[in-house]
């Protein structure tokens, strides 16, 4: 029998995947402290696992930092990951004493479950429930200028709290070790190796289980197409949104579900065509088995979950880590990109995907794919047996070797070349010459990369 402790943030798409590996480990006879937050409690007891309540620990927000959460402002989750963590400190401390727990399994967001391992010396398995991301994988989250800007302007108040940490016992080389995938870390990742961007970059220490979920249902679509929508649990007050699937969809051959959460009153979308049903939740698993296609804000675990019942999608990404997921289906033919989100663009995306037997043929395969996958038992291996052994390969630390030689090449040969120009042309024009080699790095190191990348995984 293991002692096992389950940190999470408090968010459904982190929580969610995690419920089914603690139903597991509990069902093995190990014993399961679940620490989150009361709006869990009932999901998280149904597990077997003994449910702790941290929301004494929560700090209190201002209206403008709830709703820089709310809109996924990593600035601000992170100072407040931070502050949640340094609240939490005495509380862990005593807990961990008194339990002594033999593994720690923790959300990959969660850094008071991350930080209380390496402070109490316990091994620690990382749940990650997107893709995993390193320097390679992370290629697919193209961050908006503005959420650059935010990042930027926000690093300082980061930083600050960051160091306030110490304070407590907590040692972290930096702040990025917090968030960043490294291949020294035991992690299980709730997708397959398949779906997974860059999947040999990752060492033999990731699990790669497939979908985490309870429901042993098979696919069982309509005769009628049954179109599903819904924008996930965070960013969803979208009536616009959802009038105009309406309108696109009330005079077609299809029914339609709609799961629009509880910040939508449901009485603002008006008299619902014969066709259109709906609700502030659903079973969605339940209803995945029997859509044609689904209409998604692209969340790890609603995108998991349609392959997992081989439903293609229609994809309307909210965020950059949303855009990466979306990216990926696309890459594997299981759906298309929703660029215009009028009632005329979302009637020409569905259409598009009920006349053209190619998605669901894709979304078939990768439904094949993750039911091969080890799932919660897979998972639960890999905690039980933390930490796991490794060959030692590391493609990232091999890699890296290989792009800083690139790098310093490039860097000399830049400074040969200003060095000739600067005799034939002005120096006030050199600034054109400067501009264009810092412009030029990143692009040029990105090829040196996926150069050397493909060398070292074709081996």
């Amino acid at each position: 029998m293991k002692k096992i402790m389950i940190f999470c943030i408090p968010a459904h798409g982190h929580t969610n995947p995690i419920l089914p590996v603690a139903q597991e480990l509990v069902s093995r006879g190990d014993a399961v402290k679940f620490y989150s937050f009361d709006e869990f409690r009932e999901k998280i007891e149904r597990t077997g696992a003994e449910f702790v309540s941290c929301d004494r620990f929560l700090a209190k927000l201002s209206r403008q930092e709830e709703e820089n959460i709310k809109n996924v402002n990593t600035t601000e989750m992170s100072i407040q990951d931070i502050r949640i963590t340094i609240n939490l400190s005495e509380f862990l401390d005593s807990e961990f004493n008194s339990f002594q727990p033999d593994v720690v399994y923790s959300d990959s967001a969660c850094f008071w479950g991350k930080l209380s391992a390496w402070k109490h010396n316990i091994p620690l398995v990382v749940s990650t429930s997107t893709f995993a991301f390193n320097q390679m994988s992370s290629q697919y989250m193209k961050n908006s200028s503005k959420e650059v800007s935010s990042l930027l302007f926000g690093l300082p108040r980061v930083q600050k709290e960051f160091r306030r940490l110490r304070e407590y016992g907590y040692e972290a080389k930096s702040f990025l070790s917090l968030v960043q995938s490294d291949n020294a870390t035991d992690s299980v990742v709730y997708t397959s190796k398949r779906f997974q961007p860059y999947a040999e970059s990752f060492s033999d220490r990731y699990a790669f289980v497939g979908p985490s979920v309870f429901s042993v249902k098979q696919p069982q679509k309509q005769a009628r197409p049954l179109v599903y929508i819904s924008l996930g649990t965070v960013i969803n007050e979208r009536p616009d949104f959802y009038l105009n699937c309406i309108e696109a969809l009330k005079n077609e051959s299809v029914d339609v579900v709609i799961s629009c959460g509880k910040a939508v009153d449901i009485s603002t979308l008006g008299v619902l065509p014969d066709n259109v049903k709906v609700y502030p939740y659903v079973d969605q698993l339940d209803i995945l088995a029997k859509t044609s296609v689904f209409i998604t804000h692209c969340g790890m675990n609603s995108v998991s979950e349609s392959l997992y019942m081989a439903t293609p999608m229609v994809l309307f990404p909210q965020t950059n880590e949303q855009q990466a997921v979306a990216r990926r289906v696309t890459e594997i033919g299981a759906g298309t990109l929703l660029k215009d989100d009028s009632a005329a663009g979302i009637r020409t995306a569905v259409t598009e995907i009920l006349s053209s037997k190619s998605y669901a043929e894709a979304a078939e395969q990768c439904c094949a794919d993750f039911r091969s996958c080890s799932g919660a038992k897979g998972a639960a291996d890999h905690i039980e047996n933390a930490p796991n052994p490794s060959d030692g390969k590391d493609v990232i630390r091999e890699l890296n070797k290989a792009v800083v030689t690139e790098q310093i090449l490039y860097n000399v040969i830049s400074v040969i070349l200003a060095s000739i120009l600067f005799r034939f042309v002005r120096a006030s024009y050199l600034w054109i010459y400067i501009a264009a080699v810092i412009l030029l790095s990143a692009p040029i190191k990105n090829v040196f990369q996926e150069a050397h990348y493909k060398k070292l995984t074709t081996r």
